[in-house]
């Protein structure tokens, strides 16, 4: 399985070894544009990112300005809900559920813009509307 193509959008999972574990490494257009196999995940982090336009063709997706030179990078660090909307985060639960991962989604908070406390509020609050916590039952509809 190689590196899904295009975008630049979001982090996908790319496969590091012959093993097929997954890690993101690079931004993309789909939250999980492999689809991996229910056994190769182990641990997700919910991370965000903003993608700056005007200096992507500058900089590029592998930017290496310090992550507090915000303004002249190409893309920076986010609290969660504030790279990508509601959307793509549910369509990235959704997507874990549909794969068989029911596990933790676990925070990581390096947004520059914010401090740790209030950032980790801020992205606890807004997954807190988006995780699914029941598991489906029957499909009466079937």
């Amino acid at each position: 399985m190689g590196r899904p193509q295009g975008g630049t959008r979001g982090e996908c999972l790319v496969p590091r070894n012959h093993n097929d574990r997954f890690v993101s490494t690079f931004p993309c257009t789909s939250p999980l544009a492999s689809r991996p196999d229910a056994d190769a995940i182990y641990h997700v982090h919910a991370k965000d990112t903003q993608i700056y336009d005007a200096n992507l063709p500058l900089t590029g997706v592998l930017d290496t300005k310090k992550y507090t030179d915000e303004r002249n990078r190409g893309w920076i660090f986010r609290t969660v809900g504030y790279g990508h909307d509601a959307g793509w985060w549910r369509e990235f639960v959704s997507t874990l559920r549909m794969f068989g991962y029911d596990g933790v989604l676990s925070i990581e908070h390096e947004d520059s813009l914010m401090l740790g406390d209030e950032g980790l509020a801020k992205a606890a609050e807004f997954l807190n509307g988006i995780v699914i916590r029941e598991q489906a039952g029957a499909a009466w509809w079937v």
